[in-house]
């Protein structure tokens, strides 16, 4: 894999999210939207892994499985789900870390406990720049 466009793996997400919210209904445990939207991803030919441990490295300091990416979809799209009532700001900045940590561009933080989906889908961008010293780093480590 790795040779689709990331808009066309976002749409794929997008459009499969919307149906498992129509069909399952709002509310539910992150976990199983987690759980049927890898499943459905997987049927259509994406590499899905779930609760991805992602490690921290700064410095002399090195922290394995920091946090856990709830999907990564073809090894580079990050989706982290939520079921609550409204989306609120450290939600994109936890999308946003996790984009930054593992240096891929896009993400994609989905809401499954509004009435509809639609005012619960984000799009974030990693316009981070890394320094020439720590973008080695990360290629050394990848």
């Amino acid at each position: 894999m790795g040779s689709r466009d990331i808009d066309v793996i976002s749409g794929d997400v997008v459009d499969i999210a919307l149906r498992l919210h129509r069909d399952l209904g709002p509310g539910l445990l992150e976990s199983v939207y987690e759980a049927v939207l890898a499943a459905r991803l997987a049927s259509i030919g994406y590499p899905v892994a779930r609760q991805q441990p992602v490690g921290i490295e700064f410095e002399t300091v090195k922290i394995d499985a920091a946090f856990r990416i709830d999907l990564l979809v073809d090894g580079r799209l990050i989706i982290e789900i939520k079921s609550v009532e409204h989306l609120l700001p450290v939600h994109s900045k936890q999308l946003l870390t996790y984009l930054r940590l593992t240096g891929q561009p896009v993400g994609l933080l989905i809401n499954f406990g509004g009435a509809t989906l639609k005012e619960g889908v984000r799009r974030l961008v990693n316009n981070h720049r890394p320094s020439a010293s720590s973008a080695s780093l990360r290629e050394q480590s990848s």
